[in-house]
């Protein structure tokens, strides 16, 4: 089997959208969520979001090339495209049947979808764009990777709601680790920030209602958590087999060595209130990895801001370390960047990966009253120097779907 290895990242992201400024505001801290200003919020619970600032898809792609893709496929594919420039790979020196993308979204092209209604309540059916199902559809943002970058290989746009990320990295790794493909850009990426979306995740109470101080909404394991504050963005890696990324002396910034995938088979919406199918999910990740609990240097955990999610990642961490759980460090970068929903996954894969290169891991801000039920070390507030040899990331999404991979440092041998 072939060992599958990271050569390549990109993000657009709340916190920036290179690998560099998105690392150095991760690690100092400092939160990407800011009221919403591309609609009024007059009439909604909440106000706020983790945006995507700067982001001028016309001046990267063109007018008419922006114009043909929804806000999620341009995040996809401008963080495809870094990624790919950071791989140093080559269309013309590799087998582009061997070259793959596994990049999903969970909601797809909504904000597309709803302009058109407009247009169809405004204007009539005649005036519907022809581009629309092509703009809404969830696959696009891997399609248009795939156009773009000429990848003939397998192309898969998985839909795991939030849990998208770890499920096309860890599903592209065994591509490559059973020998189906030398090269996969995989990720997720999503665009949710509507008022459709705002609505509906306010009127079901999972939205942080903390408008006034947007900074501070954000606040997993925080017995005064009230919620998630909904975010956007892209985290797109190049995973690449290691004897292909030899042969052309390509730099290696980790490697994948696990994936678990699990469902809770519980409810809708709500996780499993004693993390079942989190701890499955961490349970096969480590046992594919080859590796026990207690080699596990930090954990990149899923928690939104929730009570209930926060709680039941916390008792799947016991459940499965144990004792040993309370030693290992445990980060929360949604604390910073808000739930990308589809896009999390990814953005937090990035985030572990320079965790492991630099020694850091980012802090958990916002954590100033622990929840008496979130008894474990979440790095509050300040982040902290470690040697980090392996870490794993949580990934949970709605209908119970968990994902969680493992990654390490790259040593030759």
């Amino acid at each position: 089997m072939e060992r599958v290895v990271i050569t390549g990242m990109g993000l657009t992201s709340p916190l920036g959208n290179t690998v560099n400024q998105f690392w150095s505001r991760l690690v100092a801290g400092e939160s990407g969520i800011s009221p919403i200003t591309t609609f009024d919020t007059t009439h909604f619970k909440a106000k706020i979001a983790g945006a995507v600032q700067d982001f001028d898809s016309e001046g990267r792609f063109g007018r008419k090339e922006a114009r043909r893709m929804d806000r999620f496929s341009q995040f996809a594919l401008a963080a495809a495209e870094d990624a790919w420039a950071q791989s140093g790979l080559r269309l013309d020196k590799i087998n582009r049947e061997r070259l793959g993308v596994y990049v999903g979204s969970g909601v797809g092209g909504i904000q597309t979808l709803m302009e058109q209604n407009d247009v169809l309540r405004s204007r009539g059916p005649e005036r519907i764009s022809p581009t629309l199902i092509p703009m809404l559809i969830s696959n696009m943002a891997a399609a248009v990777i795939s156009i773009k970058l000429g990848a003939l290989g397998p192309t898969l746009s998985p839909v795991t709601a939030c849990s998208i990320g770890n499920t096309a990295i860890g599903e592209a790794f065994r591509l490559i680790r059973y020998g189906g493909a030398d090269v996969v850009i995989a990720g997720g990426a999503e665009a949710a920030i509507t008022e459709i979306s705002l609505a509906s995740f306010g009127n079901a109470t999972a939205l942080s209602t903390n408008n006034d101080n947007p900074h501070k909404a954000s606040r997993p394991f925080d017995m005064n958590r009230d919620g998630f504050v909904i975010g956007e963005g892209s985290g797109i890696v190049i995973l690449e087999a290691l004897s292909h990324a030899v042969r052309r002396n390509a730099v290696i910034y980790g490697e994948v060595t696990g994936y678990g995938a699990s469902s809770d088979a519980y409810h809708m919406v709500a996780t499993h209130p004693e993390g079942i199918g989190a701890y499955q999910a961490m349970k096969l990740a480590l046992n594919e990895a080859g590796v026990t609990p207690g080699e596990v240097d930090v954990i990149s955990a899923h928690a939104t801001s929730t009570l209930v999610g926060d709680r039941s990642e916390t008792q799947a961490i016991k459940k499965l370390f144990g004792d040993q759980a309370y030693r290992i460090p445990v980060t929360a970068n949604k604390s910073m960047t808000g739930h990308a929903l589809g896009g999390a996954g990814g953005l937090e894969a990035i985030a572990l990966v320079k965790s492991i290169q630099e020694g850091i891991i980012p802090p958990t801000i916002n954590l100033e009253e622990p929840d008496e039920e979130c008894d474990l070390d979440y790095v509050p507030n300040t982040a902290r120097q470690a040697d980090i040899n392996l870490g794993i990331s949580n990934s949970f999404g709605f209908g119970g779907h968990n994902a969680v991979i493992v990654l390490r440092k790259y040593t030759e041998g």
